[in-house]
This record gives structure tokens, C-alpha cells and sequence, in this order.
């Protein structure tokens, strides 16, 4: 007997591993269905530890595909469809031409479950990591509506223009980062080499110091001997930070703060906003029933304080009232946005009014990020100048006080 490494779920779809001696892989997925487990993967113990390393790049996140990766596979998709390829001969060739590690097991993996009978939305559900639950809904109407070569297309056209926006996004900040790097970079090299000149200048003279120099010599002299306690202290909160927004009163309460951040916190919000009413809209044209479409919707914009208000419309949608009353109980929408939701429930083009929003809110963001960095410039220009202005109270008044009791 050998010792086998498996991966597989279980009933309730979690992913599960472990290792189990058998005679044979066959012999192990026997067992492993009578436990009621579908194996995704079946190794022997050598070949398992040799993929100890991927699978902590997996564990990290490091191989998780990203948006241009599952661009590319709703376009594949939408293709092999459209031309009417048998899906699992179709899969086998994107499979093929996926660089990514993570993917191309997720597809194999779907392969697998499409030869087992399985429909293919259930072969999706299988790396929740990979395709998310919206993705997965989106499939699954369109496989049982005939459409799913326009399931794939919907998705294309949503994943690209959720892209777009992250690209802008950065791009818009990629200033405005570098300039507060630049700052944090000049201060360090002022507390660590410059100060300390000055500090050993004022003490040969035995100058009487102001409370500011006081205060920048001490920082200094603290920076200086105890540089790697400052940068514990840095990491021990970075890593404190990302555990409270790993937690789910934390995410929701920094999400919540996010959104009201200055110039910044406008931007996300317009961003937020546009990406709910393009999910929403794909969602509605898809035939997703409303309540689970509002579910799927609460997930997909990435920020559980509108998430939350998301859940508040689908419990409104469930005790009966309409579209437009519960989206105004929220208070997160604009009058006009409000008005455009109620025209399209009166006239039954409720997705269409939901492009028109996302629209909206996609041209305010086009706008403001246009004009980020002029809104962005006059504060950091604020912050700079007073910094340099306590660098030059307290390091420049003490040596025209020197110069003067010298020459007195």
C-alpha cells in the first residue's frame, strides 16, 4: 500500500484534504465517496510534498487570478459557445493556454465535474476563490435559459469595465502616493543623519533650546538609536490593522470610514455606487430572481457597509415593498438615481435604468479622477509647508540664537 495526499469537498462544499493509505488513486476515491467527499485531486505522498511550495503561493494568495485572467476566460468561453465547441473539449483547450497556475486547476477541475455529469454553474461552485458566487449565478441562469454564450459575454464586458476603473483608480493615486513616500523618505533622513549635526552643534555651545528643538532633537535621538523599534512598531500595526479588517465588525466599520475620508472618500463611493448598479443591472437581465440577485449584488461591491445597506433593500424586497421605496430607505442614493430606479420599475426597464445609474456614477467618477490630483496637490502643499516650517522653528531659531550671543 502507498500513502496518497487528496483534495477534495464535501456535502456542504467545503474544501477539505488529507492522506490516507491505499492501494491505488481508484481505491482512494472509492473511499473517499463512501464519506460522501468528491475528490478534486489525488496524489501519492512524494508528489504531494513536492507541491508544498505552490500550495503555500496558493495559501498566501500570490497565484490568485486576477481580473485580466478571468477577462480572458469569460472571452475564451464566450467564443468556444458561440461556435457551439463541445464544453469539455473547449475547456481542455483553455486549460491548455492558461499561465495561470491557479486557473488552469480550476478549469481541470471543472473538466473533472463535467465528466462526471455534473452541469457546468456546479463545476464553477467548486473554486469559489477563483469564480466568485455572482460569476457562478450568472452561468447558471444562462445554462438553463439556452443563453449562455451571452452569460459569458455579460460577464466579459462587466469584468472589463470593473478593470477600467481599478486602473484609473491607481493611476489617479499613483501621484499623490509618491509625493507622501518622497515626505516620509525626507523626514527619516532629516531625523537620522541631519538632526543629530545640529543636536551636537547646539550642545558644543551649550545653547538654551526652545521646546520645539527640544522636541525634534528627542525624536531624533530616539529615531536614531531605536530605528528598529520604530519599524516593529510599524509592522506590529500594519499587522494589527489587517487583522482588524479581517474581522467582520472591523471590515465594516473601515469600509464605512473609507467612504468618508476627504477628496478620496467621494471617489469610492461614486465607485462604489456605479459598480452595485452595473452587478445589479447584469444580475436583472440575466433572469436572476431579485432576492438572490440582491445577494449576490451585496457581495460583489466589495465594501460591507453598502453591502449591509444591499441586505437592508433585499429584507425590504421580501416584506413586499418596491425597488425604489427601499433603495430611498437606505439614504445612499441620489434623488436622481432614485427617480431613474422608479421610472424603470413603472415601466417594467428596471436594468436599463440601472445602466443609465451605473453610467451616472461612472462619468462623476471619470470627473473626479480627472481632477484628483488638483483637489490632492493643495493639501499636500498645506502638509509641507508645515512641516518645513516646524523643521525651521526649531532647528534655525536656535543658531540665530547662537549667532547672536556671538557676536555679543
Amino acid at each position: 500500500m502507498s500513502g496518497f495526499q487528496w483534495r477534495g469537498r464535501n456535502a456542504r462544499g467545503q474544501l477539505v484534504n488529507g492522506h490516507v493509505e491505499a492501494d491505488s488513486s481508484d481505491a482512494v476515491a472509492e473511499q473517499l465517496m463512501r464519506l460522501d467527499i468528491t475528490p478534486i485531486e489525488i496524489q501519492e505522498a512524494e508528489a504531494g510534498s513536492q507541491s508544498a511550495g505552490n500550495s503555500l503561493r496558493t495559501r498566501l494568495g500570490l497565484d490568485r487570478p486576477g481580473v485580466n485572467d478571468l477577462i480572458l476566460f469569460t472571452r475564451q468561453m464566450y467564443t468556444l459557445t458561440k461556435a457551439g465547441v463541445p464544453l469539455i473539449r473547449g475547456l481542455n483547450n483553455v486549460a491548455e493556454s492558461t499561465r495561470n497556475p491557479v486557473l488552469r486547476q480550476a478549469i481541470e477541475d471543472l473538466v473533472d465535474a463535467l465528466e462526471s455529469g455534473r452541469e457546468l454553474a456546479d463545476g464553477l461552485a467548486q473554486n469559489p476563490r477563483v469564480f466568485p458566487n455572482m460569476f457562478v449565478s450568472i452561468v447558471r441562469v444562462g445554462e438553463g435559459s439556452g443563453n449562455l454564450e451571452q452569460s459569458f459575454l455579460q460577464l466579459n464586458g462587466y469584468l472589463e469595465l470593473e478593470r477600467d476603473f481599478r486602473a484609473r483608480l491607481k493611476q489617479a493615486l499613483r501621484y499623490p502616493a509618491m509625493v507622501i513616500v518622497a515626505m516620509v523618505i525626507a523626514v527619516a533622513i532629516l531625523m537620522v543623519w541631519v538632526i543629530p549635526v545640529f543636536a551636537n552643534f547646539f550642545a558644543r555651545h551649550d545653547a538654551e533650546l526652545p521646546l520645539p528643538t527640544r522636541i525634534i532633537v528627542a525624536t531624533s535621538e530616539f529615531t536614531s538609536e531605536w530605528w528598529w523599534l520604530v519599524l516593529l512598531a510599524i509592522g506590529a500595526l500594519l499587522f494589527a490593522f489587517r487583522y482588524w479588517i479581517g474581522t467582520e465588525n472591523g471590515r465594516y466599520r473601515w469600509d464605512r470610514i473609507k467612504l468618508r475620508l476627504p477628496v478620496i472618500g467621494k471617489i469610492l463611493f461614486e465607485g462604489t455606487m456605479a459598480r452595485f448598479a452595473r452587478s445589479f443591472s447584469m444580475t436583472y437581465r440575466s433572469g436572476v430572481p431579485l432576492i438572490q440577485g440582491l445577494t449576490l449584488v451585496s457581495k460583489a461591491v466589495e465594501n460591507e457597509y453598502i453591502g449591509q445597506a444591499v441586505n437592508d433593500m433585499r429584507t425590504g424586497i421580501e416584506r413586499g415593498e418596491s425597488l425604489s421605496r427601499t433603495a430611498a430607505a437606505t439614504g445612499l442614493f441620489s434623488s436622481l438615481v432614485l427617480q431613474m430606479i422608479s421610472i424603470g420599475e413603472e415601466t417594467g426597464d428596471v436594468d436599463t435604468m440601472l445602466t443609465e445609474t451605473a453610467e451616472y456614477y461612472e462619468r462623476e467618477v471619470d470627473y473626479d479622477l480627472d481632477n484628483l490630483s488638483a483637489l490632492i496637490e493643495p493639501i499636500l502643499l498645506v502638509f509641507l509647508a508645515v512641516l518645513v516650517l516646524i523643521m525651521a522653528l526649531g532647528v534655525f531659531l536656535p543658531m540665530w540664537d547662537v549667532g547672536r550671543a556671538a557676536l555679543g
